[in-house]
């Protein structure tokens, strides 16, 4: 395990309610998300990530735009999405965007590419969900090219060709960082490893101990291609309040409309309140009291040997002042308790 535990906060725009239960308008949650990674930034979290959708009940759909608002007032927290869907974008244009946030912030931008867990994106860009896979693939092996930021040549069927051409502008540092988000898939696993890029495992459902198997896989195809140990990072949705009681009345009614809806589109059943008692108790929900997540976030780190921890902290339709005090209780006490729980049995910072 890597000496250094990272601990960072992921929203994918979740729009959200007013105070007065009404939804407020997706301007409005975007104005309100880059207020949220400065007040992330602020309390001490080391990354703040946006993930893209194009959908009504999430706001953003270009989150480098918002990642560049919140560089301009921040000086530290490193930046990136929490989701690039790669398979319906162009990833000469991906590394441009994210190049330019990395002039803009200082040296502080990261891309996390994923195939997409909705696939809206696909009929709005043009691009036919028969070629899921592949377009990931091709798209993917180009964007490691670049990283090189070198002369590149490639060649693919899903956009032009590529022959000795650079992109512009460059990083400073000579590469922006590039993880591979995962949900569970062996091949994307592969994949990763193979490119030699590091990677996020989101894990949304059951206990986080079953992906060790992945993980495993990982630690042996990086060896077999000669890559190296490479970071693994775990991306899981939960949510800070006072108390553990406070916590779960709270986000319960946001939680279950959110996944409910989402349930009706992929013949889900409704969530019940056991199953996300369950969920929290026993899967990958961390919601309670600083105390309760951060032994729950120090719990899986452990079990899973991981050098990152994403909590996405919006989950459904959450006002935006309860969410400001769930970043603020992450980064002031639950960050420093899981660094406390950590160095007793290993040399782990947080």
């Amino acid at each position: 395990m890597d000496a250094h535990l990272e601990m960072g906060l992921d929203t994918f725009g979740d729009v959200s309610v007013g105070d007065d239960g009404h939804p407020v308008t997706q301007a409005q949650v975007i104005r309100d998300i880059v207020a949220e990674g400065v007040l992330a930034g602020q309390v001490g979290v080391q990354h703040f990530g946006i993930g893209e959708h194009h959908r009504d009940d999430f706001a953003v759909s270009v989150p480098d735009m918002l990642l560049a608002a919140i560089a301009a007032r921040s000086s530290a927290i490193r930046l990136g999405s929490s989701v690039t869907v790669l398979s319906s974008d162009d990833p000469v244009r991906v590394y441009q965007r994210f190049a330019t946030l990395d002039a803009i912030s200082g040296g502080r931008a990261e891309i996390t590419v994923g195939r997409g867990s909705f696939t809206e994106s696909f009929p709005l860009f043009g691009y036919d969900l028969a070629d899921y896979e592949l377009l990931f693939e091709e798209k993917l092996d180009l964007l490691a090219r670049l990283r090189t930021e070198g002369p590149v040549t490639w060649s693919g069927t899903t956009r032009n060709a590529l022959t000795g051409q650079r992109v512009y502008p460059t990083t400073e540092s000579g590469q922006l960082p590039i993880w591979v988000g995962v949900g569970g898939s062996q091949e994307s696993v592969v994949r990763a490893a193979r490119h030699g890029l590091p990677m996020m495992l989101a894990i949304i459902g059951g206990n986080p101990a079953r992906f060790s198997p992945y993980i495993d896989l990982y630690r042996r195809a990086t060896d077999k291609f000669g890559q190296g140990p490479l970071p693994v990072g775990v991306h899981s949705g939960g949510f800070i309040a006072e108390t553990d009681e406070q916590a779960r009345d709270t986000l319960y009614p946001y939680y279950k409309a959110g996944r409910d809806r989402i349930g009706r589109e992929r013949g889900w059943p409704p969530v019940t309140r056991p199953q996300y008692e369950h969920d929290i108790d026993h899967g990958s929900l961390y919601v309670g009291s600083p105390a309760t997540v951060a032994e729950k976030i120090a719990g899986t780190v452990t079990t899973l040997g991981v050098q990152r921890f994403d909590l996405k902290y919006s989950n459904g339709a959450v006002p935006h002042r309860l969410l400001m005090h769930s970043i603020e209780l992450y980064g002031t006490e639950v960050m420093p308790r899981v660094r406390e729980i950590l160095q007793p049995s290993s040399a782990l910072t947080a």
